[in-house]
């Protein structure tokens, strides 16, 4: 299987401390569905969030995006629209987003 047949997993992730900024609702009502229409045409399949306790220092946060292939990634995140996507983040964190490629072990 080569490269641009299999799926690509991206963990997006936002570590923090429990008094730092986080909008939930802003990241899931709003800045996820601005992800999917920004990239899906780049290959974006979807993009899932996850929220650890509230209450702990470490992560804040996780979004697993899942593209069609590594060509896909590198599309979406070197498109038009990627600064946008970007320049969303401080409308519900201060935190900076860690991106993650995962891979099988």
């Amino acid at each position: 299987m080569s490269n641009d047949d299999r799926r690509i997993v991206i963990y997006v992730t936002y570590v923090g401390e429990p008094s730092d900024r986080f909008d939930r609702a802003y990241y899931e009502e709003t800045h996820l569905p601005l992800v999917l229409r920004a990239w899906k045409k780049y290959g974006l399949l979807g993009a899932t969030a996850y929220f650890p306790s509230r209450s702990h220092t470490g992560t804040r946060c996780i979004c697993e995006c899942v593209f069609r292939n590594e060509t896909a990634v590198h599309t979406a995140f070197a498109s038009p629209e990627a600064p946008f996507v970007m320049a969303d983040v401080i409308k519900f964190t201060d935190l900076l987003p860690i991106r993650v490629h995962a891979v099988p072990l």
